[in-house]
């Protein structure tokens, strides 16, 4: 009786762990059995593009850069909140998306696109939603049939290179024999090809309102019902304007000292202002913010979304950003490269790391707040 009631603390222990461990994240060796499972629905973060020439099959697509939706002068109406709840709702549902429904957000491999998606479904208070590690790039790895597939692709520029060179020399007999293999080659290719994971294609549903979702032409994907409740709006994740602008305030009355910290994630051109996006009124950035590109995040070399996280907590701690601070990130709007900051600081253990969901669009779109260049 000791032992089994040992045994059974242990498995709680290692249960425990693990969801906490993958509240998250969930690796592409976990996710690769759960594609096509009833309940769960990949979402692609990427472009409508990129979805079109790769995404994993039975999959949906939304945008990370249109889930922030303000007007022409950049005002969000439901601050907050990155979109209205009826629009999302709509949006959501229409991607063959419940309440119950088990969201594991992805992207090419580099994580801002996924973590958009992650912090959209998270801000609505939605339970069982994750970020598939590498995306893309971590169920290629895992499927036999896209090796085949990446190794008969490798031939055939090869082969198409050799028949070419055979031709400019005048070497017909060569050339007949090369463009066979080339073909023979093409014809495998094409009956390998439905069976990847990673298919082409797209099938857009209008949804009025500037809506539209954009779903797997070969999987059959049923609208359904998606409630937003408002009790269950989670602010601990995004935040609005008014609350980005005090922090900014106690920053630029305190220094460093403050408890607060503004991270922007976006490249340096935009930084200073000598590229704008989107057609903002300004270019700059929020002052005092500390200047963190997303590229710091990936961990390019493994094509994972994130790096080692103990060289994340060091980086962070360089810029004095210590869990004991409440951190604001943000970018163009929010859903992107400053969802990836904060998501890599909740991977950490930081309780208060928010993106600002109006980010640059709407800032730099005010007149009355201010800027730096």
């Amino acid at each position: 009786m000791k032992r089994m009631i040992q045994a059974l603390f242990i498995v709680a222990c290692m249960v425990g762990f693990l969801s906490a461990k993958d509240k998250i994240l969930i690796e592409g060796k976990e996710a690769i059995k759960l594609i096509g499972k009833p309940g769960v629905m990949f979402v692609s973060g990427d472009s409508d593009t990129a979805f079109e020439n790769g995404h994993i099959k039975g999959s949906v697509d939304m945008y990370a850069h249109h889930l922030h939706h303000s007007d022409i002068m950049g005002h969000m109406k439901c601050s907050p909140l990155f979109m209205c709840p009826k629009e999302a709702e709509k949006l959501i549902g229409a991607s063959g998306i419940d309440n119950n429904t088990m969201v594991i957000a992805y992207d090419n491999y580099r994580g801002p696109n996924a973590t958009g998606v992650y912090v959209f479904f998270k801000s609505y208070g939605h339970k069982k939603v994750y970020i598939l590690n590498g995306g893309v790039e971590a169920i290629k790895a895992l499927d036999p049939n896209q090796k085949k597939y990446d190794a008969l692709k490798k031939e055939k520029r090869k082969i198409r290179k050799a028949y070419k060179k055979a031709k400019k020399a005048n070497k017909m007999d060569e050339y007949k024999k090369l463009k066979a293999q080339y073909k023979k080659i093409k014809k495998k290719m094409k009956k390998l090809q439905a069976k990847l994971i990673i298919q082409r294609g797209k099938k857009v549903v209008e949804l009025g309102e500037d809506l539209h979702a954009i779903l797997d032409p070969k999987a059959n994907i049923k609208p359904k019902k998606y409630h937003i409740d408002m009790k269950h709006i989670d602010t601990s994740i995004v935040a609005g304007k008014d609350e980005v602008y005090k922090a900014v305030k106690d920053r630029l009355k305190n220094g460093d000292k403050s408890k607060y910290v503004i991270v922007d994630a976006r490249s340096m051109i935009e930084i200073i202002g000598q590229r704008k996006m989107d057609n903002v009124a300004r270019g700059g950035h929020i002052p005092t913010a500390k200047f963190i590109e997303w590229k710091q995040i990936t961990d390019f070399k493994n094509k994972k979304s994130f790096r080692d996280l103990n060289k994340l907590r060091e980086m962070f701690k360089k810029y004095g950003i210590t869990p004991d601070k409440t951190v604001y990130a943000y970018c163009q709007v929010g859903t992107g490269r400053g969802s990836d900051i904060i998501t890599a600081l909740k991977l950490l253990g930081f309780k208060n790391a928010k993106v600002y969901n109006g980010s640059w669009d709407e800032w730099g779109n005010d007149m009355n707040l201010p800027i730096r260049r």
